[in-house]
């Protein structure tokens, strides 16, 4: 039989596994630059004589038979030789740096953290001074009788006898401890409801927020900054998380008088960088510079894809409306009660920024339940007996604003201002009795909306000095030109025109 001569067409396909117009068996496409890619790296072997010695290869060196690979001085350029003492003043002046909250330490990662940081020296166990080597082991032992605390049952009874009477003499003046009271009572246990927020829970929602974030905001109140700050946080984020920069954001400026915002920024702007905030999606104020500081930061960690930035603080200052006022729209909840924000939440700012919302979180502290009321953490309407916390707003709150916004002239207490708030307002129960519950909860209720003009007024300094904040330090990659802008935002709202409260200007003396 003939052998039949191949068409024309079957000339013209390629054949060899490594030509890109093969098509595939699967199916009728060609293959991929990147299949013949794959393919030909499968060739890339060493090619070696019958008795196995490598003739050639990709990656060996021309110069045979000294070596195979070829050596690099690349390999070796993360080593860096450094004396005893330069070591110490680069650590000298890094902690100069990091001690100042307007200084940034770049690429913190290619640098020997674990040689620069100082760590405490541990205390060294002396034991061959207490016994020598040659006294515990080998042929001149002396087995020892151990050292107990009593050498019999009652001798160790004596002593813990011994021990109590000394503990109660030392502590005898301490208030703080239970059943040392003189009177001989004991506290009344806190009703659960002042114990919002401080649940393990809420913690570890702080946490996490804490973890994701690159910029950390505290917003604070700023009718009474120092009461809703969380030094404890702050403590821990510059010993542990020095790598987080920290904002402090004075939220509700324009409850208090503009002088006093000004005051209080002159104040905290000394330890970190501190912006005034009106948070309004209509009429905010501050959100240019509270966005400029936030692209400053984002342009300081330029080796990250986005940064993300955690806003947390006390209930009820305005964390959610914070995000709302920057996004000018509402994507977090709102209300002017505290707890509404449950679960922390990421909100898309831009490509680069990220916002991190975080529920409310109370900071350990020896506030009483009168404080707890006043600074906006337990809702009013789950108060038992609200008209008891009535007579420290009372003390805090000047008289004459008290008369503007309830219309009442004269008052002796607090039993007598809330009798008069009833037969004004119509509170009245069966038989015209007042209703002083309702009553106590309305004032509490304008209290936290701030309808009932309050503040806690800036410590007086001297005379500021022009360099309040310093100067950040040179870096690289633009970042002294960062962080100058960012120490210039936060000094040039002392300059701006700030919203305030309608507030006679004789507020100076407002009672903390």
């Amino acid at each position: 039989m003939a052998k039949t001569k191949p068409s024309s067409s079957s000339k013209s396909k390629g054949k060899h596994s490594l030509d890109a117009n093969r098509s595939n068996e699967s199916s009728n496409e060609n293959r991929s630059a990147a299949t013949v890619r794959r393919l030909k790296m499968y060739n890339n072997r060493p090619k070696r004589n019958s008795k196995g010695k490598v003739l050639k290869h990709e990656f060996q060196s021309k110069e045979l038979p000294n070596t195979r690979i070829t050596p690099d001085r690349r390999w070796f350029g993360n080593t860096r030789v450094i004396v005893q003492k330069e070591l110490e003043v680069f650590r000298q002046e890094l902690q100069n740096h990091q001690s100042n909250n307007y200084n940034v330490i770049l690429r913190g990662r290619k640098l020997p953290m674990s040689l620069l940081n100082d760590h405490q020296k541990q205390a060294k166990i002396h034991l061959l001074e207490r016994e020598p080597f040659e006294h515990a082991f080998g042929p001149k032992g002396k087995r020892k009788r151990p050292r107990l605390l009593a050498a019999d049952y009652e001798s160790l009874v004596k002593k813990a006898g011994g021990s109590q009477d000394a503990f109660e003499e030392k502590n005898a003046d301490n208030p703080h401890l239970e059943g040392d009271e003189g009177d001989g009572f004991r506290d009344a246990v806190r009703h659960t409801m002042f114990e919002k927020g401080q649940s393990k829970r809420i913690w570890g929602e702080l946490y996490k927020v804490l973890d994701s974030s690159d910029v950390v905001v505290q917003v604070l109140d700023a009718r009474d900054p120092q009461g809703t700050r969380c030094r404890h946080l702050e403590k821990h984020l510059k010993e542990n998380c020095i790598h987080k920069h920290l904002i402090l954001l004075l939220n509700k400026c324009d409850l208090i008088p503009a002088w006093a915002t000004k005051g209080w920024l002159r104040v905290l702007s000394k330890e970190y960088p501190t912006l005034a905030f009106h948070a309004s999606i209509t009429k905010p104020f501050g959100k240019g510079s509270l966005l400029s500081v936030l692209r400053q930061f984002a342009r300081l960690k330029k080796d990250k894809q986005a940064i993300s930035v955690g806003f947390i603080g006390y209930p009820n200052v305005g964390k959610s409306s914070v995000i709302n006022t920057l996004r000018t729209k509402n994507v977090c909840k709102v209300a002017p009660i505290p707890g509404e924000t449950k679960v922390w939440q990421y909100i898309t700012l831009t490509k680069r920024i990220f916002l991190i919302d975080c529920p409310g979180v109370v900071y350990p502290n020896s506030d009483s339940e009168t404080d707890i009321v006043l600074k906006g953490v337990v809702r009013v309407s789950n108060l038992q007996d609200a008209a008891e916390h009535i007579g420290e707003v009372l003390r805090r709150v000047k008289r004459e604003h008290l008369e503007r916004a309830y219309k009442i002239k004269d008052w002796e207490d607090e039993s007598d201002f809330l009798l008069k708030l009833c037969h004004l307002t119509g509170k009245l129960l069966k038989g015209g009795e007042p209703d002083l519950m309702t009553a106590a909860k309305m004032v509490l209720h304008d209290w936290q909306r701030g309808k009932i003009p309050f503040f806690v007024p800036p410590p007086r300094l001297e005379e500021e000095d022009d360099n309040a904040s310093k100067e950040p330090t040179d870096g690289e990659d633009g970042s002294d030109a960062a962080m100058k802008a960012i120490a210039d935002v936060t000094s040039q709202q002392l300059n701006d025109t700030i919203p305030y409260a309608s507030l006679d200007e004789d507020n100076e003396e407002v009672d903390d």
